[in-house]
């Protein structure tokens, strides 16, 4: 999950699986795989880095929980 604002700046947990498309129009509008449309008043510059960091945190947590010494080193397993 990553927290986004809505345009009135009310905060929200997105699942960040569910994002197909991330468009500045001028307005951040997200299209999930359902459809779904959703506008953000996050950059969508801020959205991606939010995702990377986030997948990111995702495969040092299942490194760890391997007990790898560094995550990179295990990926290729």
């Amino acid at each position: 999950m990553i927290a986004v604002h809505r345009l009135r700046g009310e905060p929200m947990f997105l699942n960040a699986d569910l994002v197909e498309s991330i468009e500045a129009t001028p307005d951040t509008v997200l299209t999930l795989v359902d459809g779904r449309r959703i506008v953000l008043a996050d950059s969508p510059e801020e959205v991606a880095d939010r995702i990377i960091e986030f997948r990111a945190s995702v495969l040092v947590s299942a490194a760890e929980l391997r007990g790898a010494s560094t995550p990179v080193a295990n990926l290729h397993q």
